[in-house]
């Protein structure tokens, strides 16, 4: 009986595992597609993903098209770098 509670065990703590590995890796995903809409037009892409990717992350949103919009999500609108200006592309 121990030895089936425990397997058991080992099988739901498996499935809990893998089901937050999910939800990150959606994130992330998440992030990238709409990060990379954000910054298709970027005269400096690797920045501006970096930092669209920073703020993604931590907002879960990212404005539509590619300039402006930030409206759209608050959060993102509103982080600033250590000089006071905005850090979202």
């Amino acid at each position: 009986m121990k030895k089936f509670s425990f397997a058991t065990f080992l099988l739901v703590a498996l499935l809990l595992c893998s089901s937050f590995f999910d939800a990150a890796t959606a994130d992330s995903s998440f992030c990238d597609s709409k990060c990379a809409v954000r910054c298709s037009k970027a005269g400096r892409m690797d920045r501006c993903l970096q930092y669209c990717g920073i703020c993604c992350e931590k907002c879960q949103c990212v404005p539509s098209g590619t300039y402006g919009h930030k409206d759209e999500c608050p959060c993102y609108r509103d982080m600033k770098n250590s000089k006071g200006q905005p850090k979202c592309p």
